[in-house]
């Protein structure tokens, strides 16, 4: 998947430096401008390409939300707000996530993260369509080792839980990343990866045979729960 060119419509000039900062982190985004109320953007969005746009929802002149709504074809939007009242109205329109400030990085990776995998949905869609063989195409954005890592889906060999931690494996290198075992889960497609047991995700593609209560995925014995067995039975017919 190509990168997420994005805008920031914020107001405040600490929340646009903070912005700014976590962007420049995170390879797979291209920061495309930064605005301080929303019509000053909304040429940019009419005449050029926009995938993402963290929105304050308290802006001058005419509020994020009301804004989102006067757009035809909106892009992505991950709002910003220092209100928590605001965050049903902002669901409401489909926002990606709602981010309260102040926010952590980690907190604005896992928005970021939702939008990858949306953007990722899209394009599988369109390959429906288009008769396009796109499944394999997405990536993760991880941080381990103190670095923000682009991770390919189809460079994943297996992803293993130990503690508070995420092992993920592929033939390059191990990353353990500092995040809970269900959050990675869901930015997963759902197409090419399956739970195999409480400690480990696979994707479908990777095994290469079973045997008892295990398969193997490039040499790697991996145990199978007796609770997904079968589910992961019906993944590999469909397959």
């Amino acid at each position: 998947m190509k990168k997420l060119r994005c805008l920031v419509i914020e107001d405040e000039p600490l929340s646009q430096e903070v912005l700014t900062r976590y962007i420049a982190d995170v390879p797979a985004l291209d920061l495309a401008g930064i605005f301080g109320d929303a019509l000053s953007a909304s040429g940019l969005i009419r005449n050029s390409h926009v995938d993402l746009i963290f929105l304050d929802i308290n802006l001058p002149v005419i509020s994020g939300i009301r804004f989102l709504h006067s757009l035809s074809h909106p892009p992505m939007v991950i709002f910003t707000t220092a209100y928590p009242e605001f965050a049903v109205e902002g669901f409401e329109a489909d926002a990606v996530d709602y981010l309260l400030k102040p926010f952590s990085f980690e907190r604005f990776l896992k928005a970021v993260n939702k939008a990858f995998d949306r953007a990722n949905y899209l394009m599988q869609v369109n390959s429906l369509h288009t008769g396009e063989e796109k499944e394999n195409q997405g990536f993760l954005i991880l941080r381990a080792d103190k670095k923000v890592h682009k991770v390919n889906f189809s460079d994943i060999l297996f992803l293993e839980a130990t503690g508070d931690y995420v092992k993920v494996h592929t033939a390059a290198k191990t990353l353990l990343v500092h995040e809970t075992f269900k959050n990675i889960e869901e930015q997963l497609p759902p197409l090419l990866f399956i739970r195999v047991h409480k400690s480990f995700i696979v994707p479908l593609g990777g095994i290469s045979f079973i045997e008892g209560n295990r398969l193997h995925i490039s040499g790697t014995n991996i145990p199978i729960g007796l609770v997904y067995r079968d589910e992961l039975m019906k993944a590999l017919k469909k397959s």
